[in-house]
């Protein structure tokens, strides 16, 4: 019997169950049919952001970050680079603390660009600053 794994949709949030070995092959949501790793940041809220740390079984990589902001702007590429390549092995999601101040205060973001790294319902690490898309994976994959 395979080993599976509970997935937040990052576009409906709803639970999903998914076999460990199928995370690679592009998951979709079983009530919204959007991807549940797609290989891409997903802009998420602060009660979405909640939700998924809490529910879900794969590590996720959160970008906190604001438009005015010039390295998060400069990192946002190189953001999406790192997604695609931990497709399948990480959840990317990018949390705009303009719009979502309160997700900001619930996790004492007091810099900006901040990743944090959250699995098992919990913050494993975070890492302050614009990063190129190799240091960002290679911080990833030391946690994993």
């Amino acid at each position: 019997m395979s080993k599976s794994m509970h997935l937040v949709c990052p576009s409906c949030g709803a639970i999903n169950r998914v076999p460990t070995e199928r995370l690679g092959e592009g998951p979709v949501c079983g009530k919204c049919r959007q991807p549940l790793m797609p290989g891409e940041p997903v802009e998420i809220g602060a009660a979405q952001l909640a939700r998924a740390i809490a529910r879900s079984d794969v590590p996720m990589v959160v970008d906190f970050w604001a438009p005015w902001c010039g390295p998060c702007r400069t990192m946002a590429p190189e953001f999406a680079r790192a997604a695609a390549q931990m497709k399948g092995r990480a959840l990317f999601l990018k949390c705009n603390t303009e719009e979502h101040p309160q997700a900001g205060r619930a996790h004492q973001v007091q810099s900006i660009p901040l990743l944090c790294l959250f699995a098992g319902g919990r913050e494993v690490d975070r890492l302050m600053g614009a990063r190129p898309a190799s240091a960002i994976t290679g911080w990833v994959t030391s946690h994993l």
